[in-house]
């Protein structure tokens, strides 16, 4: 197939073009890297079927000939981009969204939007169905990503009613792994950084607060079959493996070897205090769950983030 994905150049943009690249796809991507970077792609832009193309897709954008998929990825995604970015992120999940799906209905391609669990905000539901509406503060730090992503969701549908566009709608879980940007800001990242580095990890709050930590290549895995199958969505992709920040902290630091000591701050508004996903739907509709455990994906994206150290 022809695909444009936008947001192409960032972590789980990147790990999708590679995929969709190794299965024979056609992969034309548009990035503005605000919080993309062309070295996650820079083994790619020699790959026959791989286009780049430097946008920001909150500004209209069109391609040549057929297209069979547009998938959107792009929007910054990381607690540390919610302040310094705030007006980008709600571009990218409104106009941006809006001329993908432009794009898509004019090629008569299946439009793919990658949402994400700050829908359902701090949840009052554990674990959260797709059916749930969410418990989300519109005018909070946090609700410039969350309701940018709602915003797309109800955009996306709305296309979908008024003008047959094929939609796929997939809510993504606390992803991680390889290409994820050192400074994002996620407590993976922020982790590793600092077991590596030889600081000491900061925890935010008591550290009892539980996320289901997804690795990038079951995430991707989940994504295509998504994109693939019949359900309009939304739906739930990504891992019931739910751990504390505290649990996730001394797997960061027995995985690196480090002895780095732990430190706790002050826990940032509307952060929740409970992220994990229903996977009823996926399990039922794809036949999906995802098989890497943390502790696996930790050393893998640890490895990654040594490879950085080492080229500094």
């Amino acid at each position: 197939m022809r695909i444009v994905l936008t947001g192409g150049a960032g972590f789980i943009g990147s790990n999708m073009c590679r995929t969709l690249l190794s299965r024979g796809h056609e992969v034309i991507v548009f990035d503005n890297l605000l919080t993309g970077s062309r070295r996650n792609i820079g083994n790619l832009l020699t790959e026959g079927g791989f286009t780049f193309v430097e946008h920001d897709v909150a500004e209209p954008f069109d391609v040549d000939g057929p297209v069979d998929r547009v998938m959107h990825l792009a929007s910054p995604a990381s607690p540390a981009d919610f302040g310094r970015l705030s007006l980008e992120i709600m571009a990218v999940g409104s106009n941006g969204t809006r001329n993908g799906l432009e794009l898509a209905r004019a090629k008569g391609a299946r439009f793919f939007l990658a949402s994400t669990s700050e829908v359902y905000g701090d949840p009052a539901l554990h674990p959260q169905p797709e059916s749930y509406f969410g418990n989300v503060n519109p005018v909070g730090p946090r609700g410039v990503y969350d309701e940018s992503k709602r915003f797309a969701e109800a955009l996306t549908f709305a296309y979908h009613r008024r003008y047959g566009v094929d939609i796929r709608v997939a809510r993504i879980f606390n992803c991680y792994g390889p290409q994820m940007r050192v400074d994002d800001g996620r407590a993976i990242t922020n982790f590793l950084w600092q077991a590596l580095s030889g600081k000491p990890l900061t925890i935010y709050g008591t550290g009892m607060q539980t996320r289901s930590f997804c690795f990038v290549d079951d995430e991707v895995e989940g994504l295509l079959a998504l994109m693939e199958c019949d359900h309009t969505g939304p739906m739930n992709i990504g891992s019931t493996f739910e751990h504390t920040l505290n649990d996730l902290a001394e797997i960061v630091l027995n995985v690196t070897g480090s002895d780095s000591p732990i430190e706790f701050m002050p826990l940032p508004q509307d952060d929740p205090a409970q992220r994990c996903p229903d996977l009823t739907l996926a399990r039922s509709v794809l036949g999906w769950e995802p098989t890497v455990l943390l502790e696996e994906g930790v050393a893998r994206t640890a490895a990654y983030f040594e490879t950085l150290l080492d080229s500094q």
